[in-house]
């Protein structure tokens, strides 16, 4: 019986060809399997009507970190925030997510007096669901 050892090297080299393109399939069918729900779901113009807006209210690294595909990020925190809601579009819906809900929640009861429709949707894996928007990491 004859060995990779054995073989002749033409032989030998089509064997390494063949364990390296059994390993490169069996590593992408591996990522695959290993997929996230993050991976899936639609970005925001995809899933949400036209006059539907999401803001992340988080900071800009933590939004840089993952967001909704799709959002604006308008951080609640900064002093730049109100600047920014003023020129918002009144006649929109605006779904409203951050880490936890607290910082959206800020942000409604800045917005919803000013006569913005306002949705808090809590953190960036609830609004997520909520919405059928992937995570952009």
């Amino acid at each position: 019986m004859m060995t990779h050892d054995t073989a002749p090297r033409p032989l030998r080299r089509t064997l390494r060809r063949l364990a390296l393109a059994a390993a490169l399939v069996a590593t992408l069918g591996t990522t695959a399997a290993c997929s996230t729900a993050e991976d899936a779901g639609l970005s925001a113009a995809e899933a949400l009507p036209a006059n539907t807006v999401l803001i992340d209210v988080r900071t800009p690294a933590e939004f840089a970190e993952g967001h909704l595909d799709g959002a604006v990020n308008i951080p609640v925190e900064l002093p730049t925030f109100t600047a920014q809601v003023d020129l918002l579009d009144p006649d929109l819906d605006y779904l409203v997510y951050c880490r936890t809900g607290r910082r959206a929640d800020v942000a409604i009861q800045y917005m919803a007096p000013l006569g913005f429709t306002t949705t808090n949707l809590g953190s960036l894996e609830d609004a997520s669901e909520a919405t059928g928007v992937r995570i952009v990491r």
